[in-house]
């Protein structure tokens, strides 16, 4: 699959890999440096024997082998705008372990500085940099390849859906105005919620700069996937690293479809299993929530999700041709502007949208696919007039 260091063993499901700067190449091994190193087919995040392997491999399309296509010499400036928070700090962490990454620079308004020395005492070779505030950054952004955006606030008790749509819309807007304005050309992630709307409003920020390029600008929804895999694993026995469930919809609620009836390998759900699996993917951010007493949100599997989205990214970037991730996208899947689903990744961002996943859905899925774009619809829609409006407002003042 993708190319990537062989590692001999993996702690935890996290083998360090990584590539010092001009002393050749060294595999690290849970925490350990080992000396022999070689590139094969293979993920190039968590080790080979990481369950992220499962969903990166698309059964679409023949795979080629891709150890001679990805160039070991690459690494990539990555930045995490909102890298003090819940979300952002182990999510920095996943990225300083990628050996594709040569810079790390983590952007907050505050509290940044002690997350960037921390991160900056592993003995990986990618360089952590530290912005604070808005001042600093323009300087965050300039020659950045990958931008992910995980800022934001989590919904609180007493806050209404409105309340957090209008503090992150705004948080999301002046994030996305200064990439446009210093690194046009990046790979745009964004984790903000509601993802279904903000995804919208910064395609409309881009193309009031003039620099919106759809190939460019995702949704992050590798979380659904993420859970989906893990759900049907534990539900059917299966070992979960070949267990691969496409997502399709959205990103909230109702949005997300897990297409069950082409689970990878296959395997049979009855009606009951089929509504209680698509139910709890759906609501799995509030399991957490209830599980963590109101004391926080799904933070460490947002984070872990974002990271494998980054690494497809990367190796994408560096030329493996054979990425595939589902991911909220400019898209004509549907009649809707935006959809999530399965694409090709390449250099240049989405190289192809994956319809064979729509095909041949069953009646549960077909039904629950027209359940939710009346819903999705809406969420889009109040982005990009949330943009229209701070546009109108600006130019009467």
């Amino acid at each position: 699959m993708a190319s990537a260091v062989t590692i001999s063993s993996v702690g935890a499901q996290a083998g360090l890999i990584s590539k010092p700067r001009n002393h050749g190449f060294t595999s690290y091994s849970g925490l350990k440096a080992a000396s022999s190193v070689s590139f094969e087919s293979g993920p190039s995040f968590l080790g080979r024997n990481a369950s992220l392997r499962a969903s990166a491999a698309p059964r679409i399309v023949p795979k080629a082998r891709s150890g001679s296509q990805i160039s070991p010499e690459a690494s990539y400036k990555v930045a995490v705008l909102g890298a003090a928070g819940g979300i952002g700090q182990p999510l920095g962490l996943l990225i300083k372990m990628s050996p594709l990454v040569s810079e790390l620079h983590l952007y907050d308004i505050a509290n940044v500085k002690g997350v960037a020395a921390d991160l900056s005492h592993c003995n990986t070779p990618s360089q952590v940099l530290d912005f604070t505030g808005p001042s600093e950054l323009a300087n965050c952004l300039k020659g950045v390849d990958v931008v992910v955006i995980p800022a934001g606030v989590p919904r609180k008790p007493g806050m209404t859906r409105d309340d957090l749509f209008n503090i992150n819309a705004s948080i999301v807007k002046s994030l996305v105005e200064a990439v446009a304005d210093n690194c046009p050309e990046a790979f745009i992630h964004i984790i903000s919620n509601p993802v279904n709307s903000t995804v919208p409003i910064a395609a409309e920020v881009l193309k009031q700069k003039g620099v919106y390029n759809p190939k460019k600008l995702f949704g992050v929804t590798t979380l659904d996937v993420v859970r989906a895999n893990t759900f049907v694993a534990q539900k059917k026995n299966l070992n979960l690293i070949d267990v691969d469930v496409p997502v399709v919809g959205g990103h909230a609620g109702i949005t997300i479809l897990p297409l069950l009836s082409k689970t990878r390998p296959s395997v049979t759900f009855t009606d009951e299993e089929t509504e209680q699996l698509t139910k709890r993917i759906q609501n799995a951010g509030t399991e957490v929530v209830e599980a963590k007493a109101g004391a926080g949100s799904a933070t460490l599997s947002m984070a872990y999700a974002a990271a494998r989205f980054v690494e497809s990214s990367l190796r994408a970037l560096a030329g493996d041709p054979d990425v595939y991730e589902c991911t909220f996208v400019q898209s004509e899947l549907t009649e809707l502007p935006f959809f999530a689903s399965r694409v090709k990744l390449g250099k240049n961002g989405v190289e192809s949208i994956i319809s064979a996943d729509l095909e041949g859905v069953t009646e549960y899925e077909a039904k629950a696919l027209e359940a939710l774009k009346s819903e999705l619809k809406v969420s889009i829609e109040k982005g990009i007039e949330f943009v229209h409006k701070q546009q109108t407002a600006a130019a009467s003042v």
